[in-house]
């Protein structure tokens, strides 16, 4: 369940908590011995994510579990995964519906590129500042490609009423909702005119 809207996505990426201090992971100390792996079990500080429409608290989350490899020359291989919920509207009622995910995470990462490469790196990889790792910003990264491109508080959900905006699911607002058909339209005015004229 991806989100369409993938083109702009990088410039949404690297606008997340941007001078905020976050939780980060030092790669240096893998970077020392080729075939190194460490396994990190990190906190999440996330309290609200910053969508491409809209910002959602996050209600429930897990520390994420990353294994990190040193291949070789300084790449290296990420494996891991993230849970946690956010608080989303749905799309018929606009009533708050708790969504949860379950995130795999990843990422083959190459640390030793020249300025060009290193700046193309960094556009593809934002969540890695020089040997820092941002643990935020990689969950990120990965709820911007997964968000659901409906959110529904049921299936059955009735949405809310398009003339006084009551949410149908709590009980019929007595609104007349029949929307006229518009070829008729022509008709009824001439009726309209008929009676106006000969009454």
């Amino acid at each position: 369940m991806m989100c369409g809207g993938l083109l702009s996505l990088k410039h949404f990426f690297v606008r997340y908590k941007k001078g905020v201090n976050t939780m980060q992971i030092n790669l240096s100390e893998l970077l020392t011995v080729p075939g190194k792996s460490m396994t990190y079990t990190q906190p999440v500080e996330m309290e609200q994510f910053h969508g491409p429409a809209a910002d959602y608290p996050v209600t429930e989350k897990q520390p994420a579990e990353l294994t990190i490899t040193h291949t070789e020359k300084k790449k290296l291989r990420l494996e891991g995964k993230a849970h946690l919920t956010l608080l989303m509207p749905c799309d018929r009622c606009l009533e708050p519906v708790p969504v949860p995910f379950s995130l795999p995470l990843s990422e083959e990462l190459d640390l030793e590129t020249g300025d060009e490469e290193g700046a193309e790196e960094q556009e593809e990889h934002p969540y890695i500042q020089g040997y820092l790792l941002d643990v935020d910003q990689l969950i990120t990264n990965e709820l911007m490609v997964n968000l659901p491109m409906k959110v529904l508080c049921r299936e059955d959900c009735k949405g809310i009423c398009p003339r006084c905006g009551q949410n149908l699911n709590h009980g019929d607002c007595g609104c007349d909702r029949v929307a006229p058909d518009p070829r008729m339209a022509a008709i009824q005015d001439i009726f309209q005119r008929f009676h106006t004229d000969n009454g």
